[in-house]
């Protein structure tokens, strides 16, 4: 039964994620192997839809270490828990709670062994910025906790890089890259602390090679440089070779130009769902004060309110003037949805 709620959602999500961005690139998704235990490791950019894309595109019913704030609620609590998502306390949290991660570490190592795919963000936090920010030593402790537990557990590191173009617009595009697996037995050392900071050095060196990575010191004038270069963020390779050279080997991206025309279905869209975007603009984005959370909220009334709308419209025209309208009008909905969001 688990199994199909799991693949019920990934459809939905999947489904959702069609109609939300207008193209999302997938590179070397075979390096997740199936048949054995896989620690995803990656940026963190784009606050919940970075777990959803990982979760949909992976190739592997994931698990996920959470924050555990947003588990507060029984029910919603609940809720993450069906999607396979694990609560890790913080020291925002209180010092009284970071002993619950005990248990969570122990579930994840029992789970590795078992051969199961978790996913971490190590960065500990989440930033629309283009950088790798510096990696907290949480999932150095699942990695050598597992190996100690379990000797025989071929645990395998998969660096992962996301890419967003415009991480708070809509509609955005998005590219995701696996890395190759890294064998973590190479890493157990007996100087615990000096096998740490090798393990982050590397971790941290290769998802910067999969996402841009911008140094800290000079980065609104880096970030400005580029901009104006019209780069393509979703080649993080390129982009990073750009600034490597001081911007003399810089490829623009390819531009359609379909402004006017996308402009156009994009009102369409407005006018066809409404309620929804009324709700999003005056009830949901003005409550919105981390500027990371604009495209996760978005998203969740994509998937939510607008299904529900098009159910509501659908049984009155369908009470009203007949199946075939109330056919009609959907599919008519759904095609200017996705002209307005693939244009």
């Amino acid at each position: 039964m688990k199994l199909i709620w799991l693949y019920f959602i990934r459809a939905y999500i999947s489904a959702g994620l069609f109609f939300y961005f207008r193209r999302i690139k997938i590179y070397n998704v075979e390096h997740v192997e199936k048949s054995k235990p896989v620690l995803l490791l990656s940026n963190h950019q784009n606050a919940l839809l970075d777990a959803l894309i990982i979760a949909v595109k992976s190739g592997r019913f994931s698990y996920f270490l959470t924050r555990a704030g947003v588990f507060n609620k029984p029910f919603v609590a609940k809720i993450l828990k069906s999607f396979q998502m694990l609560p890790v306390y913080r020291i925002r949290d209180g010092w009284g709670k970071l002993s619950n991660n005990e248990a969570i570490f122990e579930t994840c190592s029992k789970l590795l062994n078992n051969g199961a795919c978790i996913v971490i963000f190590p960065e500990g936090n989440h930033s629309l910025k283009r950088m790798v920010r510096p990696l907290s030593k949480g999932f150095t402790r699942i990695v050598f906790e597992t190996l100690e537990s379990f000797p025989n557990a071929d645990l395998q590191l998969v660096p992962v890089g996301l890419n967003y173009a415009k991480a708070a617009c809509f509609p955005d595009s998005a590219s995701i890259y696996f890395g190759k697996p890294i064998a973590a037995k190479p890493y157990h050392l007996e100087d615990r602390n000096g096998a740490i900071v090798k393990l982050k050095s590397k971790i941290q060196f290769e998802i910067g090679q999969l996402t841009t990575d911008i140094a800290k010191n000079n980065y609104d004038s880096t970030m400005e440089a580029l901009e104006r270069l019209e780069v393509d963020f979703l080649n993080p390779k390129a982009v990073n070779a750009c600034v490597e050279s001081k911007f003399q080997d810089c490829t623009p991206q390819k531009v359609v130009n379909s402004g006017l025309l996308k402009q156009v279905f994009l009102a369409l869209l407005k006018c066809v769902y409404v309620l929804p975007f009324l709700i999003w603009r005056f009830l949901v984005k003005p409550k919105i004060i981390e500027i990371e959370f604009i495209s996760t909220f978005r998203f969740a009334v994509v998937i939510t309110l607008a299904p529900l709308w098009l159910l509501c419209v659908l049984t009155i025209l369908l009470l009203t003037l007949g199946w075939q309208v109330a056919v009609a009008y959907v599919m008519l909905s759904l095609c200017i949805a996705l002209i307005a969001v693939k244009l």
